[in-house]
């Protein structure tokens, strides 16, 4: 038969035995129940079950450590935990907050000569997501730690989580933006439930114009960047105005993603002839192809130089003709047989370009404007009016409306000012400059084509 003393209190009345009896037992509380200490009590003998009481301010500098504690660290730095001093049953634990103690390692500094681990000197937790739990033991080894985990695992965002480039905002949609070559990082992919494609707008740089003759003939204008883009569906008509030139998105895998970015061609130059006035004219040079992912928006073709002047067929170095590219450069004048460049090349679906337009084969005087991403340049006319570039694409893919890969137009009879596109990142082809009928007005005329 069992008995059961039920009280509120159990007080040393002077029989220290009443309750350190040797052998015995002594069972406080049932099951279930909880055994509080009076305020400003203290208990000896029972020890710690190994565990801490996590204190859920993150620390974000270097701290000192109380016995019995937890803490997590949140680093933008690298930082120092300092262990209070020894004491046999002491433990300290600590947790990589921001899961980023790879970058940023937590060093673990023991009080004055004590050791951990049985050495002298700092311990460095420098694994993302780790954690560790130490304990003081006696001086021969010091903190020991007992327990130690590497958990890099995170709540799954049901939406993509990336870095690079220079990132805004716009509604719901993050954009990073890149003119020049990078990574694009991404950490979290989404979910079904939430969103696993990524939009892009990928283009491709202009080709350059090619020179002038003077004052007879003119280069052809600069092929536009490839153009190439995908919409999320529910938003398209607010993107975009092209819809022939949209591509399918890209699932997101977490992963690093190079970016090049191509550089735009330069236009030609003309080529001083001391023994002819009519200086012969040089082809500009084609665009670079931009690539994300599999998607590559090929350079633009290069506007076409003129052939040797009609006038004088022995001088001048020959004939440079438009190449192929996103967008085919134009054909100059004066240059008959030597043909536009071709859009669209290498070929992709929905096409990225268009074709070049051809020279003057009238009065072979003016040449033809490079293509666009939707419209092919234009033929020169023989009535020396000259033309404009091929069109190119708009989109608000950035939030605002913007026209990319526009041809470079065909030279015009402007006798001042410039017909060059500028070099604003949009893909545009270079202009061919103004072809200039004589030296009269006391201008000085241009020859030279614009760079993509």
């Amino acid at each position: 038969m069992s008995s059961k003393i039920k009280v509120d209190n159990i007080s040393d009345q002077g029989d220290n035995n009443l309750i350190n009896k040797c052998g015995s037992t002594i069972t406080l509380g049932a099951s279930g129940d909880s055994i509080t200490l009076a305020s400003g009590a203290s208990q000896s003998g029972f020890g710690r079950s190994g565990s801490v009481d996590w204190q859920t301010t993150p620390k974000t500098t270097t701290f000192t450590a109380a016995s019995g504690e937890g803490y997590f660290v949140n680093s933008g730095s690298s930082l120092t935990m300092n262990l209070p001093a020894g004491s046999a049953g002491a433990i300290v634990a600590v947790s990589d907050y921001a899961r980023n103690f790879g970058t940023y390692p937590l060093t673990v500094s023991a009080n004055g000569s004590e050791k951990i681990g049985g050495e002298t000197s700092d311990a460095s937790l420098n694994v993302s997501g780790q954690a560790a739990t130490f304990v003081y033991v006696d001086s021969t080894k010091g903190w020991i730690n007992v327990q130690n985990a590497e958990d890099t695992e995170t709540g799954i965002s049901p939406f993509i989580v990336a870095t690079g480039g220079t990132i805004t905002t716009s509604g719901d949609y993050k954009i990073h933006t890149f003119t020049g070559p990078g990574t694009f990082c991404v950490t979290n992919a989404g979910t079904p439930g939430g969103y696993t494609k990524l939009d892009y707008l990928v283009v491709g740089a202009g080709g350059g114009a090619g020179g002038n003759n003077f004052h007879i003939q003119g280069g052809g204008g600069g092929g536009a960047g490839g153009f190439r883009e995908s919409r999320n569906p529910a938003i398209a008509p607010a993107w975009s105005a092209s819809p022939l030139v949209t591509c399918a998105s890209l699932t997101a895998s977490v992963g690093a993603i190079p970016v090049t970015i191509g550089g735009g061609g330069s236009g030609g130059k003309a080529v001083p002839n001391p023994s002819y006035p009519p200086w012969p004219g040089a082809a500009g040079s084609s665009g670079g192809s931009t690539i994300f992912s599999t998607i590559t928006a090929t350079g633009g073709g290069r506007g076409a130089q003129p052939a040797n002047n009609p006038v004088a067929p022995s001088t001048g170095p020959g004939s440079g003709a438009a190449e192929n590219g996103g967008s085919g450069g134009g054909e100059s004048g004066g240059n008959p047989g030597s043909g536009f460049g071709t859009g669209n090349t290498p070929p992709t679906t929905p096409p990225q370009g268009s074709n070049g337009g051809s020279g003057d084969t009238v009065n072979y005087t003016l040449g033809g404007s490079g293509g666009g991403a939707t419209g092919a340049g234009n033929n020169a006319p023989p009535d020396c009016s000259g033309v404009d570039g091929g069109t190119g694409a708009t989109t608000s893919i950035s939030a605002s409306p913007v026209t990319y890969s526009t041809g470079g137009n065909g030279s015009k009879p402007v006798p001042t000012g410039s017909a060059g596109n500028a070099a604003d990142n949009t893909g545009n082809g270079g202009a061919a400059n103004n072809y200039y009928p004589g030296p009269s007005g006391g201008t000085t005329p241009k020859y030279d084509g614009f760079n993509g």
